[in-house]
């Protein structure tokens, strides 16, 4: 489906290119598109223009605007592990900053996320694009002031770039391969993380859940681990990774989500079981040699508000 969309784009603007240098030389619609008739040649050439015209300003925007316009996405959950008298508990989801030398929502997120009064913020990975963005992504983590802490692990981008304790004095914990708990408002939250690396150490991470009970929130940048998660019995897993597409179409969403799980779990909340799963579309921009876009797949900070079981806002 990617390739066939730039394939199409592809020709309509090589198409338009024709048309302009056609036109340029001063020759009429007709003997651009010889086989028909000269009402029809002028059809088919307004339908070029206008496809040609909105193709661009999707180019415009999708470079310009949508990157830039970050979106708050409200999810409400419901577990008795929340004991009443704890009210709601509010998580927040950052993911995928893909930082580089200049800032490009990082800092606009910490504003928002403060905003929202969390009790705790997560982070599901991918801090750079290039080493240059490390301060950035280190004075957006110091910035937050979640009321019970920040959790990270970290994703594919990072490994290699992002040194060892990199973030130790910004107020966060990282979680590589391990769990912390939390006590807010007389319920226990245990947040569990996994780097890419330490992927092997799943069952020695899920035997933690077994210790004492909790509100069990897994931390993994792929969705990779899905099935398992559920199974251990995991409450809500948080990933990032896929962007949402980065690029998407009407109906039928991503383009491509460079995930094992393709489009499956390709943005959103999905149920497997007792267990939610959010994938998260992140604030970043893929790196390397991908084009710095976004098209219908607006960056996004995810606010999860989970009640005890019964309970109304």
């Amino acid at each position: 489906m990617f390739f066939l969309f730039i394939a199409v784009v592809g020709l309509v603007s090589w198409l338009e290119v024709r048309w302009l240098i056609h036109r340029f030389r001063g020759r009429e619609d007709r003997e651009f598109w010889p086989a028909f008739a000269e009402p029809f040649s002028r059809g088919l050439t307004r339908i070029l223009n206008v496809v040609a015209v909105v193709g661009l300003l999707c180019v415009l925007w999708g470079w310009l605007v949508e990157p830039r316009w970050v979106s708050v996405t409200e999810v409400r959950l419901e577990s008795a592990k929340i004991k009443p008298e704890t009210g709601r508990v509010r998580i927040v989801q950052l993911s995928d900053f893909h930082s580089e030398a200049a800032p490009l929502n990082e800092l606009k997120a910490v504003g928002i996320v403060n905003s929202l009064q969390p009790d705790i913020v997560v982070f599901t990975g991918d801090y750079l694009n290039t080493p240059q963005g490390l301060g950035i992504s280190r004075e957006a983590f110091r910035g937050l002031k979640p009321r019970y802490g920040t959790f990270l692990v970290s994703g594919n981008y990072d490994l290699g770039m992002v040194p060892e304790g990199a973030f130790k004095d910004a107020g966060v914990v990282e979680l590589e391969s391990g769990s912390r708990e939390v006590a807010i408002r007389g319920s226990r939250i245990r947040v569990t993380g996994l780097s890419i690396l330490n992927a092997p150490d799943f069952r020695y991470a899920m035997g933690l859940l077994r210790a004492e009970p909790a509100y069990d929130v897994f931390l993994f940048h792929y969705t990779d681990l899905v099935d398992e998660a559920a199974k251990a019995g995991v409450d809500l897993y948080l990933a990032g990774h896929t962007h949402g597409g980065q690029v998407r179409l009407p109906f039928y969403g991503a383009l491509v989500t460079l995930s094992s799980t393709g489009k499956k779990f390709e943005s959103g909340l999905y149920r497997l079981g007792s267990m939610a799963l959010y994938v998260n579309r992140g604030l970043g921009l893929e790196g390397g040699l991908a084009p710095r876009v976004r098209f219908l797949c607006r960056p996004e900070i995810t606010v999860i508000d989970v009640y005890p079981d019964g309970v109304r806002p």
